[in-house]
């Protein structure tokens, strides 16, 4: 057949997707921001919404000003801030340390698998809020409660993604490693962790996002410090401005870890 005929046949390869410059996707983000935050300015000072509901944005700088003066309900406001950051991470090293090496023995055996992965699925889709009262009759109300429940919002999403990244792993490269007289503990830490890291980051970064939204749920149970706990206060006295700051004090945090696991990635992880 005719070359010419031949490549009159064959589709048209599909145009390859441009890539976006960084610095576009920065002035995309920094306008997304920027339009938020013109229109939230808008909406207080052209009377489209109640301040009592949203304060204006200088009512939150004046806000964040006095509690760093004066703290709330006898606490700092770094009290309260470093007391959430203390339970997060407490929460996120006991699922680290329990989650992925499950994760890896899921992965790696299916009957181990099959044994778990009911457990997991099980309880998973459960809010937190659902079993908080039990969490609170078994444990009391100390902080053991308020770590172990935001403990189990990261463990699901971890283990999930690990036992995920380890069955991904090309098994050929496993049996070349073994051939060459590699311990089990070697192909693990050598060629399994290494290959399943992407997956591993991906569920941390989702895990701790959900661990953040159950912070306010852990901080129900009889606390008088942490960020959550003074959002709920405020709340009570409808001291918007603090609801809102506590809020966006939350979300600046989550966003600085998500931020520092998505450079984590791109250093150790950049072939994904």
């Amino acid at each position: 057949m005719p070359t010419e005929v031949l490549a009159a046949k064959l589709p048209a390869a599909a145009p390859k997707a441009r890539a976006v410059p960084g610095d576009y996707r920065r002035w995309a983000a920094a306008g997304s921001v920027g339009g938020i935050f013109v229109l939230w300015w808008l909406a207080t000072h052209l009377g489209w919404v109640d301040t009592l509901f949203l304060p204006a944005p200088e009512q939150l700088v004046e806000a964040f000003q006095r509690l760093l003066a004066e703290g709330y309900v006898d606490a700092s406001l770094w009290q309260h801030i470093g007391t959430s950051l203390l339970r997060v991470l407490l929460a996120l090293g006991a699922a680290v340390l329990t989650a992925i090496p499950l994760g890896i023995l899921m992965g790696l055996n299916p009957l181990v698998g099959a044994a778990f992965d009911p457990l997991v699925e099980f309880y998973r889709p459960v809010p937190p809020l659902a079993y908080l009262p039990l969490i609170v009759i078994w444990f009391g109300i100390g902080e053991l409660s308020k770590v172990l429940l935001i403990y189990l919002a990261l463990f699901a999403p971890l283990l999930i993604a690990t036992a995920a990244g380890v069955r991904r792993v090309d098994k050929s490269r496993i049996q070349a490693v073994r051939c060459l007289g590699a311990s089990r503990l070697q192909v693990v830490r050598h060629v399994i962790l290494p290959s399943a890291l992407p997956d591993v980051l991906t569920g941390l970064r989702i895990a701790l996002g959900v661990g953040w939204s159950t912070l306010v749920a852990a901080e129900l149970i009889a606390a008088n410090r942490g960020l959550g706990f003074m959002v709920q206060s405020a709340a009570q006295f409808l001291a918007t401005d603090v609801v809102v700051l506590g809020i966006l004090l939350i979300a600046a945090i989550a966003l600085s870890f998500e931020l520092g696991l998505r450079w984590l990635q791109k250093r150790f992880a950049s072939w994904e």
